[in-house]
């Protein structure tokens, strides 16, 4: 990065405008006694979480089960009223991702993901996540973050892992999914650990749950695994070394445990049904290959390329991230409006005018671009196509000075789009968990046999907590995975 006038002047700025506040905004936070920067206020702060709830809202998507909301809603708002922040406008979420996921947004936003709860075996669990992410809230860890870096100068940036120029013109991904790529220091999450402890405490929950939370997330992260945001180990990381130091703040914590509830069976009696893993009805890809059983269309990426689908678009990204492919859905009514509203952008230029085709039978208009961005000029191919009651919008760009050995392989997908008529994509549905309950001792091996799931041995012992050569006791509620794997 270079240090120019400009750069300078505005660390100068900013600098300025810190010590108006006095000594750089310090002040004491009421969870941790600490003195911390904070350059932001309350408002912002809530300002900053709401308008990045939006953006996670639409990208992420809610789970589509309002009891389960309701439950999480109601356990996160027990949790918030024993923190040192109970007037924040809390807000508590199930995301619609498989991910091994939990996160907090400033201004006490917070979520769980469906792919978490899978994994959960207890409401006392669930309560120490749900903690935990109260404590960065209210010790005000990403405010911390975003203040140091207001005054470096660093912005937050959009987090795209490609030319600051398609950042600009894709919009993929916005500023609010930026916050969940700010990294918590071990000091924050050790930090959020005891908060989460204190708070599970004053809520009457067993805190040594919180233990076994920690050594689920090892096991998970060392068995791999994925999602549409950063995993807990991307922004929490070391859980396995946390695992005695939460020990040790449990043990400090002088809680009669007699008097604490871990309600383990109650819990499974909420997540029985829940999905598991990808949902294959929002898309799935096969390799190259893109399918969306509910919109009814497939699409065919360049080979090699990285891909990704989000409630808002199906991206590929080329091996050297200087070109990208995505599709979305457009308000506009014809293909015509669609490409008068693109071409209509400012810095958008034709270099070829938009014109009607046929794609497969479908009414498409197509036109060639070239955009103006802060990054350097962008060249490709749009395409907007009228399926059904929906127009898609197909953009096919890199770098100018790439689109010529792009150009073949761009334009070659973008005219792949089509129509799926396989039964087998049409009627795919997710896997889903079931609660059983076992009439007699078994291991799992004879658990797997006798409560066939689609899904190895391992994920098995891992969804469940136990051992691959545990014993397993008649009468216990065990999680099975129901449904085919996507094909």
């Amino acid at each position: 990065m270079r240090m120019g006038k400009k750069y300078i002047l505005s660390v100068i700025v900013v600098l300025g405008f810190a010590f108006s506040l006095g000594f750089f905004g310090c002040a004491t936070n009421p969870a941790t006694g600490k003195s911390t920067l904070n350059l932001v206020g309350e408002s912002r702060e809530i300002q900053m979480g709401r308008q990045a709830d939006k953006e996670i809202t639409a990208s992420i998507g809610l789970y589509p089960d309002e009891d389960l909301q309701t439950y999480i809603r109601d356990l996160g708002a027990r949790l918030a009223s024993a923190s040192e922040r109970p007037k924040l406008p809390w807000t508590f979420r199930v995301v619609d991702d498989p991910a091994v996921n939990a996160f907090a947004l400033p201004g006490g936003f917070i979520y769980v993901t469906r792919g978490i709860l899978a994994y959960l075996n207890s409401e006392a669990e669930l309560a120490g996540v749900i903690g935990h992410e109260i404590g960065h809230v209210t010790a005000q860890h990403a405010v911390q973050r975003i203040s140091s870096q207001e005054l470096m100068q660093v912005g937050l940036g959009v987090g795209m892992a490609i030319e600051p120029g398609l950042q600009q013109f894709g919009q993929v991904i916005g500023a609010g999914l930026g916050l969940l790529m700010l990294k918590f220091s071990r000091e924050d999450e050790n930090e959020a650990d005891s908060l989460g402890v204190r708070y599970m405490g004053r809520v009457k929950y067993d805190s040594r749950e919180m233990v076994r939370v920690m050594g689920m997330l090892d096991a998970v992260g060392k068995s791999g695994g994925g999602g549409r945001v950063p995993e807990w180990l991307a922004t929490h990381p070391d859980p396995g070394n946390r695992k005695e130091h939460i020990r040790e703040i449990v043990s400090n914590s002088k809680v009669d445990f007699s008097q604490t509830v871990v309600y383990g069976d109650e819990y499974l009696g909420r997540i029985d049904g829940i999905a598991f893993g990808q949902n294959p009805r929002e898309g799935y890809f096969q390799k190259s290959a893109f399918f969306h059983p509910e919109l009814k269309f497939r699409y065919e990426f360049p080979g090699g390329w990285s891909t990704s689908n989000t409630k808002q678009a199906v991206n590929g990204v080329s091996k050297a991230q200087d070109a990208l492919i995505q599709i979305t859905l457009v308000q506009d009514a014809t293909p015509d409006k669609a490409a008068q509203r693109f071409f209509a952008q400012e810095g958008v230029l034709m270099e070829e005018d938009p014109h009607t085709v046929k794609l497969h039978g479908f009414q498409a208009v197509r036109g060639v671009f070239l955009a103006q961005t802060a990054g350097g000029a962008l060249k490709g191919v749009a395409l907007f196509v009228l399926y059904g009651k929906n127009v898609y919008q197909i953009l096919g760009y890199s770098t100018a000075p790439a689109w010529p050995s792009y150009q073949s392989a761009i334009e070659r997908s973008t005219q792949s789009f089509d129509e799926v008529t396989d039964p087998k994509v049409l009627s795919v549905q997710p896997m889903r968990l079931q609660i059983v309950t076992l009439d007699a001792e078994m291991d799992l091996k004879e658990f797997a046999r006798r409560y066939p799931s689609p899904v190895s041995l391992d994920t098995l012992a891992l969804i469940n907590q136990v051992g691959k050569d545990a014993r397993l006791e008649a009468g216990l509620k065990m999680k099975r995975v129901t449904g085919e794997k996507t094909p």
